[in-house]
């Protein structure tokens, strides 16, 4: 398989687009790192992110949206996950709720919650936008390797696995994001990333 690293111009969002709904991988960029993605309640789309990346099946995907409608489709939406969403999205965090009933378990490994990211990445936005359904993804690089800043980086760990890396450049950050888990009554912070521990606690009101 050749691996092609295409501008994101908007014929190649297009393109983009058409092979995620096709059931193909595509990388991209957000303002963290490269994620690599397809659409997220396609079972056997999904099962390839695990086999390019070396993944371990029983980790679960987060799902990338570009609005809260898209949100509103998979998870329950808590007051407090509306306050973190309008303060912080897009941007940096992913934000763990209850998925909804009437979403697949496979989208969540069987869990009864789903992780959901909203990228503050222009390129990302209109790439989910375009594919219309949310994208189930995870950093675009072997697992256990660092995550990649930017498309050479990508090809370096990918090449040959997937067709298409959608080149946008020098991630912002560089660092993952932020996960907040929202699924149960006490917020708990799973992973520190761009977003301060003491920065998500203040806003909140969280002691300790």
């Amino acid at each position: 398989m050749k691996t092609e690293i295409l501008k994101p111009t908007e014929e190649n969002l297009i393109l983009a687009a058409e092979m995620i709904r096709a059931g193909e991988l595509v990388a991209f960029p957000t303002e963290t790192v490269y994620g690599l993605g397809a659409d997220g309640l396609n079972k056997s789309a999904r099962e390839k992110i695990y086999i390019a990346k070396g993944r371990p099946s029983e980790k679960p995907l987060t799902l990338h949206v570009a609005d809260l409608e898209q949100v509103e489709r998979v998870a329950k939406i808590s007051p407090t996950a509306e306050k973190l969403f309008e303060k912080f999205c897009p941007g940096p965090l992913t934000i763990i709720l209850p998925k909804n009933k009437n979403l697949p378990d496979f989208v969540t490994n069987d869990l009864e919650s789903v992780g959901i990211r909203f990228p503050a990445n222009e390129t990302a936005l209109k790439f989910i936008k375009f594919s219309g359904c949310p994208i189930a993804a995870s950093s675009a690089n072997i697992s256990g390797e660092t995550p990649p800043k930017n498309s050479q980086e990508v090809l370096k760990n990918l090449n040959g696995r997937i067709k298409i890396i959608l080149d946008g450049g020098e991630c912002q950050f560089g660092i993952s994001s932020t996960i907040i888990d929202l699924s149960f009554d006490i917020p708990k912070i799973l992973r520190i990333g761009t977003i301060s521990v003491d920065e998500i606690k203040k806003f909140l009101n969280i002691e300790g």
